[in-house]
């Protein structure tokens, strides 16, 4: 059996290749989108991709299923559990074998057997693994989706947060108590191979550790260890993140079926005027991916940074409209990178790109970077506003006094309930997200925007007396 993992740091996603070398067949589970170096991999291995599967409907990411399935003559494996409102709407004439609890299916000698476990969502699967080829007649391992992590579990709120499912929270989490009763009942040499790791928002402390066991996750995870269905429950759904914004488009989109991905090429602006034009207009977008230290220098009116990295999937999630058009500002060597990580969530209306070299002459927006003492000086004049962009939890932990919260996910529309006539000053907790939050205040008109370099952190540490606590 040939074995790997895949790992999208951006999205904290795993994605598996599983082959079976003695008939060269294999199977993706939980793929993604841009799949085609994963296919590559396996063909250089004597691997044919017949099969994918996937542990749920995504809400945080795009699947590569309808993909593979599409493009590639790839027989999906899908889950048939839950009602009508969670069943998969694109498996018209393609090769679809719907699974439910119970059922086994194999790829070559390698033999999967379907645990439903719902609880994260209703149609959620896990799936056990045993290496028949291998001369095994016990499981090895099992993929969990969002249903067992290393050190936590999948939260059961996001059908209510994101899709708007009301009242799917608790049940949810009853659903999610009675599926890890059975977890308990497996062998504790099993492997467990989880749908995502740390910085994924499909759980509270998702660990970063790859892989763990099951007799490991009985011991140390501690929804493994609440025997008490009620307080699991409370334990479950406090303090769960913000479910971003975009998450109730993926569990859409990959409901109905995502966009089949084509070769396509994007045209570069000629001139500078054309990205002021382009910017101007209702329903684009201008995103520029510079590192923050260089885009405060200058950021061409109306447009947003979002710098490219790991940052570049989630805020755009957050900040940009599914229906707005998108033109990038981007190093020519980050340009197809940007988009295929705009891509993994569905954003695919990039139009055109810009290089950085190009708009020096209409990069005219700026705002201003201060440390602690001089945010302090500002802040106490009465004519500013004091926002502070991080999410929920870290707001209720401890705040600077005298600031108004506005979560960064929000400030598009929220920022717009600001007074355009006073300066603004702004912070998050390390200084990365408020940078974005005062490209997004600019864009809204704001003309005097000052971030706190260090953030929070900063200012918990040169200035603890002006801490506020719950």
């Amino acid at each position: 059996m040939l074995f790997r993992s895949y790992f999208d740091d951006k999205l904290a996603q795993y994605s598996y290749l599983v082959g079976c070398q003695r008939t060269g067949e294999a199977i993706l589970i939980d793929p993604p989108r841009d799949v085609e170096p994963i296919l590559a991999d396996a063909k250089k291995e004597g691997l044919n991709v017949s099969a994918a599967t996937e542990t749920h409907i995504h809400a945080d990411f795009v699947s590569g299923a309808r993909q593979l399935a599409e493009k590639h003559g790839v027989k999906l494996y899908l889950s048939d559990e839950g009602d009508n409102d969670w069943k998969y709407q694109y498996t018209d004439n393609l090769d679809v074998q719907p699974l439910t609890d119970g059922d086994e299916f194999k790829i070559g000698n390698i033999k999967f057997e379907v645990m439903h476990t719902p609880g994260h969502t209703p149609e959620s699967i896990s799936l056990v693994l045993t290496d028949l080829g291998g001369g095994a007649d016990k499981p090895m391992g099992i993929f969990t989706g969002d249903f067992v992590f290393v050190g936590d579990i999948g939260r059961p709120d996001l059908l209510e947060k994101a899709a708007g499912a009301a009242g799917t929270a608790e049940t949810g989490a009853k659903s999610m108590f009675k599926s890890l009763q059975r977890f308990k009942e497996l062998p504790d040499h099993m492997m467990v191979w989880p749908g995502h790791g740390a910085g994924s928002a499909c759980g509270k402390s998702l660990g970063a550790v790859p892989q763990s066991t099951v007799g490991y996750e009985k011991q140390f995870n501690w929804a493994l260890n609440e025997n008490d269905e009620q307080k699991f429950i409370e334990e479950l759904l406090k303090d769960q993140p913000e479910a971003p914004k975009y998450f109730a488009q993926m569990k859409k989109v990959n409901k109905l079926g995502p966009a089949i991905v084509e070769e396509t090429s994007v045209e570069w602006f000629e001139n500078a005027e054309e990205v002021v034009e382009f910017s101007k207009h209702d329903g684009n977008i201008l995103i520029d991916t510079r590192q923050s230290k260089e885009a405060e220098k200058g950021l061409v009116p109306g447009s947003i940074n979002i710098p490219f990295g790991k940052m570049l999937p989630n805020w755009a999630g957050w900040l940009v409209n599914y229906d707005e058009k998108i033109a990038l500002v981007v190093e020519k060597d980050q340009a197809e990178e940007a988009m295929k990580i705009l891509r993994s969530i569905h954003l695919d209306h990039v139009v055109k790109l810009a290089d950085p070299s190009l708009i020096e002459s209409v990069a005219t927006e700026t705002y201003q970077s201060v440390d602690t003492e001089e945010f302090a000086k500002q802040k106490d004049q009465t004519d500013y506003q004091v926002i502070d962009v991080r999410n929920d939890s870290e707001w209720n932990s401890g705040r600077i006094e005298g600031t108004e919260h506005k979560m960064l996910g929000h400030l598009r529309d929220a920022g717009k309930e600001l007074d355009k006539n006073k300066p603004v000053l702004i912070h998050c907790q390390s200084g990365a997200r408020s940078a974005i939050a005062a490209s997004v205040m600019l864009s809204l008109g704001f003309d005097d925007v000052t971030h706190l370099n260090g953030g929070f952190n900063a200012w918990s540490n040169n200035r603890p007396k002006e801490v506020v606590t719950n």
